[in-house]
């Protein structure tokens, strides 16, 4: 469900789509306008991201799986989307103490980097400090920064396409081989259900972006009380 205020000038405006028609024509400086636009009006930035970015990116995405774009645009598209969230990237840092560390990636393979991005740019915001890998992690780089990165409880690993399913389910056994410290989180548009999240051998799915920062306190919270256990 979106946050959108009934009545409100978010509702009545289609920034979503408004978003994809500037993409689509390699318009970066009016998609840029188009954001500006939409937080001029009252959006919040995770509904930038989530309500406006992403939908705009899905649709673009589907018009080129039914042959109804060709691949350059698709890909020019991506990287504009990929320059707004560079530029929207420094309003999502939390100051303060964090909450502790997260990995993100996409498998070897997968090479959809912006919803990486994207739900690195909103833990952020909710005070966790995140290690972005990007696409196309090979198993092992992804086990190296994990162990190297302090207070890290868990490692997200993104699949948007089903190529990417095989890959993710390999990386999760290099991490469950080479880690016992960490929850292992499955996401992204491949993973349509808790089942299949599990099945590729993450501990936790992470359907909804708006939900991953819960989850992770979830974790924190166990992985508290299970070292305040071991303590006695």
């Amino acid at each position: 469900m979106s946050p959108q205020h009934e009545g409100g000038s978010r509702r009545r405006a289609p920034w979503a789509e408004r978003l994809e028609a500037r993409l689509l024509a390699g318009d970066a400086r009016g998609a840029w306008g188009v954001v500006e636009a939409a937080l001029a009006a009252g959006a919040e930035l995770e509904e930038i991201c989530l309500d406006v970015l992403a939908p705009a990116m899905a649709a673009i995405g589907g018009r080129w799986e039914r042959g109804e774009l060709d691949v350059s645009m698709e890909h020019r598209a991506t990287g504009i989307a990929m320059r707004l969230i560079g530029r929207l990237g420094p309003r999502f840092v939390r100051r303060g103490r964090t909450r502790g560390a997260v990995v993100l990636g996409a498998p070897a393979g997968e090479r959809h980097a912006l919803p990486v991005a994207m739900v690195s740019d909103l833990l952020r915001q909710h005070g966790w400090e995140v290690s972005d890998l990007g696409a196309d992690v090979p198993d092992e780089p992804f086990v190296h920064a994990v162990r190297n990165t302090p207070d890290v409880i868990a490692v997200g690993v993104s699949v948007t396409t089903d190529a990417g399913l095989a890959s993710a389910a390999r990386a999760f056994a290099a991490l469950r081989a080479a880690t016992s410290h960490v929850a292992l989180v499955a996401g992204g548009r491949a993973v349509t259900s808790l089942e299949a999240g599990l099945a590729l051998g993450a501990d936790r799915v992470a359907l909804d972006a708006r939900r991953f920062a819960d989850l992770l306190e979830s974790v924190r919270a166990e992985q508290d009380a299970l070292r305040g256990s071991a303590g006695h």
